[in-house]
């Protein structure tokens, strides 16, 4: 490090000497700021060279081993630090780097160091990271958090480890694979990332048909940021699980953090927010960049319905004729009250099953006066930096707002406008388009999972 900085001062002596050949016997004020901007300018160059030096991967070992233990579970705490790894995924679209999701205190983690050991050399590098806290935390004083270190130019890395300093033995380190190293061709068109199932959930009825919904609009893949539910609820997750549409994270974020269960922070000794929601998201979104052509956000009572287009393939495929180079898709949140309900579909095999039958619900909240609806988003995974819950922070790119007429968010929760008459809603039966298919669908489900239940 000592080495950079006198090296960076030599550098500094070349720009001083600049400075008298330009400005030397200059009388106008005009000469005299034209020379202040140039030198301003060497001067930033300089110290953005500097910063970029403090940053790249230096050797400390060689003929070593990579022994240290690899790191299984989703969340890894760091020891004597406030940051906890989910994990890092290889990034060229900049420059070569791992990039790590994490979780970090926005004040007290200062410094971290990258630690990538190559073999069959051995060399252990040790790269310092620059430490990214997504700028959404709502209050909390745990964040999401980008841990991003240049890797080595002569290796590929297939494992690193994290640390606070960058002195120590990396065999006492935990090891986390670097995913997302090779790139693949897509294996499904849609993936759905539902983030944070938590409070013992056995939404089961809804839970179901928004599945089968997503696997009707297009959907081959399902991924659950997975805390906890009910016993029903994890015999429903096992048979989709088996079936191969759904892949389960486990998400035992409060066994390493007070977690709430509201998105903003109310000052109640709780850590991180809806229990850690961003951190979950931006991690689905890394975890398919290289396999899903595009990725659905969106929470297990929300289903993005289409009102020109029968499925999802034909709808993105329209959008995106209409409107080249963007990467961030954003549909209107719409709320269908579950205490207000249709007569229609009232199926007698569904009511021992807990839950709330959707088709029963086909009346929405009208547009609240100055009130902007929130909106989810479909992305294109590759193109995305980072993501908040209802917009992207950071994007290769432009967003586009898809207008009402083309799709809506179906979402069925407990009502908004409490106190809003019968008469006060609008009746839209778009989902009962997907009747037919939809019934046959939840019955077949329903026969295997609710019968396995009760064995």
């Amino acid at each position: 490090m000592r080495q950079h900085k006198v090296q960076g001062q030599r550098n500094l002596h070349p720009h001083l000497d600049t400075y008298k050949m330009l400005c030397a016997g200059k009388k106008s004020y005009f000469a005299a700021a034209v020379c202040i901007i140039t030198v301003t300018s060497m001067l930033a160059v300089s110290y953005l060279r500097l910063q970029r030096l403090s940053h790249q991967p230096k050797v400390i070992q060689e003929g070593r081993r990579c022994r240290g233990k690899i790191a299984n579970s989703t969340i890894t705490a760091l020891k004597g630090n406030k940051t906890f790894i989910i994990s890092p995924y290889f990034d060229e679209r900049e420059s070569k780097v791992t990039r790590l999701i994490g979780i970090v205190h926005h004040e007290d983690v200062k410094q971290l160091y990258c630690w990538f050991c190559c073999q069959p050399n051995g060399k252990i590098y040790v790269s310092k990271a620059k430490i990214d806290v997504h700028s959404d935390r709502f209050g909390f004083p745990y964040g999401a958090a980008d841990i991003v270190c240049l890797e080595p130019e002569n290796c590929n890395p297939t494992h690193v480890s994290v640390h606070q300093s960058p002195h120590g033995n990396i065999d006492q380190l935990p090891r986390f694979e670097i995913k997302n190293r090779k790139a693949e061709t897509f294996s499904v068109d849609f993936t759905v990332c539902i983030s944070a199932m938590f409070g013992n959930y056995n939404n089961v009825l809804q839970f179901i048909q928004s599945m089968e919904m997503y696997k009707i609009l297009g959907a081959q893949k399902v991924v659950i940021y997975k805390n906890n539910c009910s016993h029903l609820m994890e015999k429903v997750l096992k048979f989709y699980v088996e079936e191969g549409t759904v892949e389960i994270i486990p998400w035992p974020i409060n066994s390493h953090l007070r977690v709430s269960s509201k998105w903003h922070f109310m000052q109640d000794g709780t850590h991180i927010g809806y229990y850690g929601q961003i951190t979950a998201l931006n991690d689905c979104i890394y975890r398919n960049m290289e396999r899903s052509k595009f990725v659905v956000l969106n929470d297990a009572d929300e289903i993005i319905l289409p009102l020109k287009h029968p499925n999802w393939k034909t709808m993105m495929n329209s959008l995106q004729e209409q409107n080249p180079g963007t990467s961030v898709f954003l549909f209107e949140n719409h709320i269908f009250p579950e205490t207000v309900s249709s007569r229609m579909f009232n199926i007698s095999s569904w009511n021992t099953v807990p839950g709330v039958n959707i088709l029963q619900h086909v009346y929405r909240e009208p547009d609240r006066k100055d009130v902007i609806n929130p909106r989810k988003m479909i992305v294109d995974p590759r193109k995305v930096i980072q993501t908040s819950v209802h917009s992207v922070l950071r994007a290769y790119g432009n967003s586009a707002n898809v207008p009402m007429d083309v799709a809506l968010i179906y979402h069925c929760r407990k009502a908004l406008q409490r106190d809003l008459p019968r008469e006060s809603l609008i009746r839209d039966t778009t989902l009962w388009r997907y009747n037919s298919s939809l019934i046959m669908n939840v019955n077949k489900v329903l026969s295997q999972t609710m019968l396995q239940a009760q064995e």
